[in-house]
């Protein structure tokens, strides 16, 4: 791992360099403190795991002394960026997208220290702006061939028989009016994205040379897929979210546990701050225990929803696999098992023999059955192994007051919920 005074360099390390303006960036960036902007449009109530790399990157370069500007598009937004895109976004009214813009400016917290970065709405100028003076100002300054060059616009002309609507065609030149803006009232220097992102951002860096004569640059990172060609930031079930309550902890560090071994070090380079001796100490774990998923798992948890949510995710990942599971919060316990069978039942219905809950629950089909599972050693209530079937099961049994887990084999848990 290079030097950490060669920020340009840590970033080419850990995977972070698809296109760069112009290799006089190093040399700024080692000379003094830039201010450095990165966009995310308000398109969901939450952030997800493919946005995060853009705010873990402005992190990097606060951590390094720069003064990081999350611009969040409460204005673009309304239009849609049609980079990467097949078809046209849908519309999304002015009032979801304020919520939006909201919740994402709460959510950012956690990663960035807000007290030395700046955290701004480019609806604040794109709504306010008159037409007119936006064509005249900002629109002489484009060529549509120029635009039409664009992979961003190009790609959709070829690739869509309708083509790309003037609303979308238009977006390359809102973006880089946000440049200019951020120039003007921040002394932005440097822009980060994604490659599909480049077009857009190149916009921009020629709009602030021709309006301002001032030299500005731009940096992207490769676009993440998973190694089957799979748009990254998305598990079976959709976008894994960095909201709690729309991807709970648990969910997110599993969805990172289940990193394939050829992307994990990638993965431990982009979206963590170990540096190279502890990624390499990651990655030589025992592979079979998924050393190094784990260490993934942990740090970005971490990152998003803290320590002790981190923590409490591993021991509910470790519950599977026959771990302690005393320990673990209501809520942990239930996304653990939230797709294991259930069955409800009255808590007067306790203290009860074990081989009659087996039978009740269905966990056994029968009481002969229950007795065969029980006398093979097949049957854990709390990860616990059981044998005898006259075991009396009471409120002292259960876990976070209301629950218990039965286990019958080695993976087949069922949940059993007790009312008042």
């Amino acid at each position: 791992m290079p030097p950490a005074t060669d920020l340009l360099e840590e970033l080419r390390w850990r995977g972070m360099v698809a296109q760069v303006t112009g290799e006089r960036l190093g040399a700024k960036l080692a000379s003094g403190s830039l201010a450095v902007y990165h966009g995310v449009d308000a398109t969901a109530g939450s952030l997800h795991v493919g946005n995060l790399i853009g705010v873990l990157a402005l992190r990097r370069f606060q951590a390094a002394g720069h003064r990081p500007v999350l611009l969040l598009g409460g204005g673009t937004t309304l239009i849609g960026d049609p980079s990467g895109k097949q078809a046209e976004r849908p519309m999304r009214a002015a009032e979801e997208v304020e919520s939006n813009v909201a919740a994402i400016r709460a959510q950012v917290g956690r990663l960035l220290d807000l007290e030395r970065a700046e955290v701004v709405n480019n609806a604040d100028w794109l709504c306010t702006t008159p037409l007119t003076d936006f064509l005249r100002d900002i629109g002489k300054h484009f060529t549509v061939n120029a635009m039409m060059a664009k992979e961003s616009v190009r790609a959709r002309l070829e690739g869509r028989e309708q083509g790309i609507s003037f609303t979308e065609f238009s977006y390359m030149l809102l973006q880089a009016y946000d440049y200019l803006r951020l120039f003007d009232g921040y002394g932005v220097r440097l822009q980060v994205g994604g490659s599909d992102q480049w077009g857009n951002i190149t916009a921009g860096v020629d709009l602030v040379r021709r309006a301002r004569a001032a030299e500005v640059d731009g940096l992207t990172w490769p676009l993440l897929t998973k190694p089957d060609g799979s748009k990254f930031g998305k598990s079976e079930e959709g976008n894994v979210w960095l909201d709690p309550a729309m991807t709970s902890p648990y969910q997110f560090f599993q969805y990172w546990m289940r990193a394939e071994d050829a992307a994990v070090v990638p993965l431990l380079k982009l979206f963590t701050d170990l540096d190279a001796g502890a990624v390499d100490a990651a990655a030589a774990g025992p592979a079979q225990q998924r050393a190094a998923q784990r260490t993934l798992a942990t740090e970005v948890t971490a990152a998003v929803h803290g320590w002790e949510a981190a923590t409490d995710a591993a021991q509910a990942a470790a519950a599977l696999f026959g771990g302690d599971l005393g320990g673990l919060s209501e809520r942990s316990l239930l996304d653990t098992f939230a797709e294991a069978p259930s069955t409800a039942l009255a808590r007067s219905v306790l203290p009860a023999p074990l081989l009659d809950l087996l039978v009740r629950t269905g966990v056994s089909a029968s009481r002969s059955a229950a007795r065969r599972d029980l006398e093979q050693g097949g049957v854990y209530l709390n990860n616990v192994r059981e044998s005898d079937g006259d075991r009396l099961v009471t409120a002292g049994d259960l876990l976070a007051g209301r629950y218990l887990v039965v286990r019958r084999g080695k993976r087949n848990y069922h949940l059993v919920r007790f009312g008042e």
